[in-house]
């Protein structure tokens, strides 16, 4: 028979770890870790906390900045599975020092600190520039459509959802009779009684949030020469419906643009559109404005710097802005055979299946047709007539 090592699963065993010896030089973590101690400003963070003298004491900014950015590097987002990272996970009791904090703290850091969290995004594109990882030759932006936590069926133009408040109001007073009408009746009628003052809470709920919103929000406008109102969203009135390729979301469209040399992001934001063309030009305003504060270019679009983007952001506005700003950008002009008189014989060819569509097959009502009784009469005592095939 083989033998093998013993082993106790039981065990107790004490190990000598140093935290500082787990973040090696070269790993991601240990850049992090170089960072955020040794090149970062994190003032800005130091100034929100007033328990200098009086009040518990706080996690320093400088272990939750690590975490969070080393879970995020992970593809982990939930404050929860951070929380458990940081209590099962070597890499993440070293960056932490072994501390824990509730996923209700992670939260919080992140949601109440974003104007912090983009100083430190500015910061970081400032040592990208030192190291000499950026190659300020081509920018290249793209997005892609992230889902909210907000559900579609809160969405709707105001008409919309005032439609909604007032049916909303109708099953109310419905709920309401029909449990008054269980009140009259003996105490079998308990059990219903008790689904009706269920759904009855259930649909006031939804009443006072879809009120509440009509009463303090304005209908929300779209982008264009004439605005028109878009579809608001009463859980949260930044995201918009989306179309993507795994259908509809309720959600944001996320633009990055990326410096080719070592794809390093040099802007992210999230608009509450599905529409890309409107995104342009907030993206390039914002990259020219950090660079000049940043003090790395005061006008980086003239510095020989091309920019690329897909045909969703080509549209007639953006060419006229990038005409006038003098970008040279590369975007595929999505009616460019409209315009290019090499394909004028196509349009002359082609055009005429188009100018008259096939109409859709109208669909009969039953209304239309009648019921032939006498022949349906002989078709039962079996002495109709049948027709004969040519």
């Amino acid at each position: 028979m083989p033998r093998f090592k013993p082993t106790n699963y039981q065990q107790t065993e004490l190990i000598a770890l140093n935290f500082e010896d787990q973040l090696q030089p070269g790993t991601f973590e240990h850049a992090i870790h170089y960072l955020i101690e040794k090149k970062l400003d994190l003032s800005c963070f130091r100034e929100r906390y007033k328990n200098d003298e009086t009040g518990r004491v706080a996690y320093d900014p400088a272990i939750l900045l690590k975490i969070v950015l080393f879970a995020y590097s992970k593809g982990v987002t939930s404050s929860r599975e951070i929380e458990w990272c940081c209590r099962f996970n070597i890499l993440f009791k070293a960056l932490s020092c072994n501390s824990v904090p509730h996923f209700t703290t992670i939260a919080a850091f992140i949601s109440d600190a974003p104007e912090q969290i983009e100083s430190v995004f500015s910061q970081v594109l400032l040592v990208c520039h030192e190291q000499n990882l950026l190659g300020n030759e081509l920018f290249a932006i793209d997005g892609c459509k992230m889902a909210s936590n907000a559900a579609k069926q809160w969405s709707g133009t105001f008409k919309e959802l005032e439609e909604k408040r007032g049916k909303l109001k109708k099953l109310i007073r419905h709920c309401l009779n029909t449990h008054r009408e269980v009140d009259q009746r003996e105490a079998k009628g308990e059990e219903k009684k008790q689904r009706l003052e269920k759904s009855l809470a259930t649909l006031e709920k939804n009443f006072t949030k879809i009120d509440e919103f009509l009463k303090h929000n304005a209908p929300r406008l779209g982008k264009g020469k004439q605005p028109k109102e878009v579809k608001s969203n009463i859980t949260d009135n930044e995201s918009a419906k989306m179309s993507t390729s795994k259908g509809t979301i309720q959600g944001y469209n996320g633009v990055a643009a990326v410096d080719s040399k070592h794809q390093v992001i040099i802007d992210a934001q999230a608009f509450g559109e599905g529409q890309e063309h409107h995104v342009l030009q907030p993206v390039l305003r914002k990259v020219k404005r950090a660079y000049d504060e940043l003090g790395i270019s005061k006008d980086i679009f003239n510095a020989g710097v091309k920019i690329t983007a897909d045909t969703g952001y080509a549209n007639e506005a953006n060419i006229q802005y990038l005409y006038d700003e003098k970008i040279d950008a590369y975007i595929p002009d999505n009616r460019f055979r409209s315009r290019d008189p090499k394909f004028a014989h196509q349009k002359e060819k082609y055009g005429k299946r188009n100018q008259h569509p096939p109409t859709k097959p109208q669909v009969m009502p039953p209304r239309v047709f009648q019921v032939d009784i006498e022949n349906k009469r002989k078709l039962k005592t079996g002495t109709a007539t049948k027709s004969q095939s040519p």
